[in-house]
């Protein structure tokens, strides 16, 4: 019922971080982010193109194609949701509730920026091609939500939920680990699969930590 109202505040916290960063807020985990952002974006020519000639992941790109691992982040939550409903456990089900806010939240910001960047997939650079020019060189109309892009949306989305999980049920050591090796997994799909370059994954992961850590569970 109030899931609408909670995203429209978060947008307006994240949004608004810039103010915060102006009031000298926040500075050293930022420039952190940015650097090693910043750092793996100077790699990505360097590193990707060996995801490119190996036969060494066919196996797992079948496994954890992008289909399987939508499919695997929808329907996780859901039965966690029908758990809850069919125990009666209210705290199971705001847990899936704050990973649905979480979600949305992180996927409209990854929207935003995929679409002033522009960058190519890997996959779309020819196996000899200059993998350095690959932002602002992509023509697919606003909105577009396909493969590639900077930062991840899988990786994004896997990070948002994991890290629900892993803070609402920290209790229990192995949670935080599963969840995010498994938010891991999505994220190095994407690499050996060409989705993404490396930076593309780092970047998701790291807003979607920041997004479900400090926007949305702090409210």
């Amino acid at each position: 019922r109030h899931l609408g109202g909670n995203v429209l505040h978060d947008q307006k916290r994240i949004w608004l971080f810039p103010k915060s960063l102006a009031q000298g807020k926040h500075w050293l985990p930022t420039l952190g982010v940015a650097g090693a952002t910043a750092g793996l974006i100077a790699l990505d020519p360097h590193d990707t193109p060996y995801f490119r000639r190996t036969n060494t992941f066919d196996s797992f790109n079948n496994v954890m194609s992008s289909r399987n691992t939508i499919l695997g982040m929808a329907l996780f939550p859901a039965s966690v949701y029908a758990l809850g409903l069919t125990r009666h456990d209210s705290y199971t089900q705001k847990t899936v509730q704050f990973s649905a806010e979480s979600v949305l939240d992180s996927e409209i910001l990854a929207l935003v920026i995929r679409d002033a960047t522009r960058r190519v997939p890997p996959r779309d650079i020819a196996p000899e091609g200059d993998f350095s020019s690959s932002f602002f060189t992509r023509h697919k109309g606003p909105f577009y939500v396909g493969n590639g892009g900077f930062p991840s949306g899988h990786t994004i989305a896997a990070f948002s939920i994991a890290t629900i999980f892993a803070e609402r049920y920290r209790r229990h050591r192995w949670v935080p680990w599963v969840a995010y090796g498994l938010a891991g997994l999505v994220g190095f799909s994407r690499i050996t699969g060409q989705d993404h370059f490396p930076s593309d994954v780092f970047a998701g992961a790291a807003l979607g930590f920041t997004i479900s850590h400090f926007v949305v569970l702090r409210h």
